[in-house]
């Protein structure tokens, strides 16, 4: 599968060169939309590490792991839980066949206490690292430790869109290839709706849950006409 409509295939080039070397770590700036959790772990593949073992993604959120896995085993043509799958609490859809796992930080430290060598793991994936948690900093660490003694083959990636890459790069030493992907820009229009006031029942009036104010915005928002896709960001699951 070719992404070429991303803009982080203008770097497809560099990254295949920088997987070449022995020991591969790098170090991957690139802003939102450019395409980095579903184009990278792709061409991770294309370049040979899905035959060697497992590219595993480490996001910091199961609904991430989970939504990417889907995603990218619909753009790839293959069943969820083949070729491409993840792993989060209470979830596995991951087979002998899977070349590429969504997990999240907790998971990743959970495999590195039962496989303290990462057996069968090609590449580690740290996506959106940005977003600190004390698993992700810890398995970063481990996943390093390992790849400077018996996992000399291990690629380690780490990608941000709002990293300050400086002392991320002193951290990870000076083997570390740093790459940059260019994102696109478009005109953004900030508008402000009030919401609707609704009464408790006890004489009150409050607005409604957050979730009801969304769908009030969607609606007025499709009732335009020229409204394409709209994408609704929500605070947790929950909501």
């Amino acid at each position: 599968m070719v992404f070429s409509s991303l803009p982080i295939e203008e770097i497809r080039g560099e990254l295949m060169e920088a997987l070449r070397v022995p020991s591969p770590r790098i170090l991957l700036k690139a802003p939102t939309g450019s395409g980095k959790s579903t184009g990278v772990p792709p061409m991770m593949d294309d370049a040979g590490l899905g035959d060697r073992g497992l590219i595993v993604v480490v996001q910091p959120r199961r609904m991430a792991a989970r939504l990417l896995a889907r995603h990218v085993a619909r753009l790839r043509g293959v069943e969820l839980g083949k070729e491409v799958g993840y792993a989060v609490r209470f979830e596995r859809y991951i087979s002998s066949r899977t070349r590429i796992a969504y997990v999240t930080d907790g998971m990743l430290e959970r495999w590195l206490t039962e496989w303290p060598s990462l057996e069968g793991v090609s590449a580690v994936v740290f996506d959106e690292f940005h977003e600190r948690s004390l698993s992700g900093d810890l398995s970063l660490g481990r996943v390093l430790d390992l790849q400077e003694g018996p996992r000399w083959d291990l690629a380690v990636v780490v990608m941000s869109a709002t990293l300050e890459i400086s002392g991320l790069r002193e951290y990870m030493g000076g083997s570390c290839r740093v790459l940059e992907a260019q994102g696109r820009q478009y005109p953004v229009e900030v508008v402000y709706w009030a919401p609707r006031l609704v009464s408790d029942g006890r004489g009150r009036v409050a607005p409604p849950p957050i979730w009801e104010q969304a769908a009030d915005v969607v609606r007025e928002a499709v009732r335009e006409d020229d409204c394409g896709d709209v994408l609704v960001f929500m605070p947790g699951v929950y909501e």
